[in-house]
């Protein structure tokens, strides 16, 4: 299983390949499109939190910065010495508490192996408001070896969500960033 030393091994390494160096383009467009900004907001696996960081700067003022990696949080507060301290959580998605408004995916699921996937869906419906969102970006590509990332297609994808969310939207990514055009999938989800 991956577990925290895994992700913390990796940051150590600067082994970081998810991580595009800025926020993601698709997650700060649709954060534009949100009025009320008032809204509790969770980002599962942070990790450097630029999302967290935008999110903050845009006005969403309860969100929050969730990782198991210490080396992720230590370069997330240098860079961000602002954010609330409160707001950042170190804890396995798994074992989290609370509910959320809206939480962004950024590359969290492409984490979770294939035989996690239920029980992340699962843990992701139970965090949410029941008229809350869970909205990002997800791979819609295989990858070779044994991940991760763990790769998948819009078929699955719709098959794993659909049993415990309804499908707003799940198409193509028209602003993803250069690296990742044609790969990734928009998801809006609310849960049933």
């Amino acid at each position: 299983m991956l577990h925290k030393d895994y992700w913390n091994e990796r940051w150590m390494e600067n082994n970081t390949g998810w991580d595009i160096g800025q926020a993601s383009p698709p997650l700060m467009e649709y954060l534009q499109q949100i009025p009320n900004r008032d809204i509790e907001i969770l980002i599962p696996g942070s990790g450097s939190g630029y999302e967290a960081e935008q999110a903050y700067r845009m006005g969403f003022h309860r969100v929050h910065y969730n990782d198991i990696a210490p080396e992720a949080k230590i370069r997330f507060q240098k860079r961000v010495p602002d954010f609330p301290a409160e707001q950042i959580i170190m804890q396995d998605i798994f074992k989290l508490n609370g509910r959320y408004d809206l939480i962004l995916e950024q590359t969290s699921f492409c984490a979770q192996p294939p035989e996690r996937r239920n029980e992340y869906i699962s843990k992701i419906h139970d965090l949410l408001n029941p008229n809350g969102k869970y909205a990002g970006v997800l791979f819609d590509v295989e990858f070779p070896g044994d991940g991760p990332p763990f790769g998948g297609n819009r078929e699955e994808y719709a098959r794993l969500f659909g049993k415990k969310f309804k499908i707003l939207k799940m198409e193509k990514c028209y602003n993803s960033i250069n690296p990742r055009q044609g790969k990734e999938l928009f998801v809006i989800l609310t849960p049933i």
